[in-house]
């Protein structure tokens, strides 16, 4: 990978068969990259990234300022999150099987003695998976036959920069499994943009006017989301 040095600004130079230029800026400390196609001389990498400059300052402001989660220890009474609500975990060893298990206020990992943090976690975020996945299927199901598309592959995983994705030729949207700590409007809304991106790859007039027709309130729930804490 290349480096483009700017100043004190160093960019990721990443060739792909592509036709366009990407820029992305990472959390947590702002690192930039861009995708740039195999031939494109550095000189015009150079200009585009020079062109983004503000756009690339705000993000990076934006990011270093957002408030950021503790990490997790999986230990009794620490606070974890399901669609927006607080829940206390409580350990529950035993011989069962492990499994969640929601209650009115908790969030009860039964697990054999001696589970460690690490599998008490892996198991947390399995059962994360499975909320994510069959939300985002009851709203696949109400939204289909209103955007007229198809969602042949639904996929949830963690995602460090983003809270979905698609892949409009494949027909599939691909979603963070952070989204089942946020309100559940908030799953409802990055699914709804991914799948209109199925109809309208970018974010032009076609797309907006979709999302304004489907969920009106969507610049509201947006910025929610974008404003929720980090992970540590």
């Amino acid at each position: 990978m290349e480096v483009l040095q700017l100043g004190a600004l160093a960019v990721q130079v990443e060739r792909k068969p592509i036709r366009h230029l990407h820029l992305s800026v990472y959390p947590p400390d702002g690192r930039v990259r861009v995708a740039a196609p195999r031939r494109l001389e550095m000189e015009a990498i150079r200009l585009f990234v020079i062109g983004h400059l503000p756009w690339i300052r705000r993000e990076q402001r934006k990011m270093r300022s957002q408030r950021r989660l503790p990490a997790k220890t999986y230990v009794p009474r620490e606070s974890h999150f399901l669609w927006g609500r607080r829940y206390l975990l409580n350990i529950v060893e035993g011989d069962g099987p492990p499994v969640v298990v929601r209650r009115h206020r908790s969030l009860d990992l039964h697990v054999r003695s001696g589970t460690s943090a690490e599998e008490r976690g892996d198991l947390l975020e399995r059962w994360y998976r499975s909320q994510v996945r069959q939300a985002a299927r009851d709203a696949i199901g109400r939204w289909e036959d209103v955007l007229a598309v198809h969602v042949r592959r639904l996929h949830v995983q963690r995602m460090r920069t983003k809270w979905g994705s698609c892949t409009p030729r494949a027909g599939s949207i691909r979603l963070n499994t952070r989204l089942a700590a946020a309100p559940l409007e908030c799953l409802n809304y990055v699914v709804l943009h991914e799948m209109a991106h199925l109809r309208f790859p970018n974010h032009g007039p076609g797309f907006v006017r979709l999302l304004n027709r489907v969920m009106p309130a969507w610049r509201d729930i947006r910025s929610h989301l974008n404003d929720l804490p980090l992970d540590a």
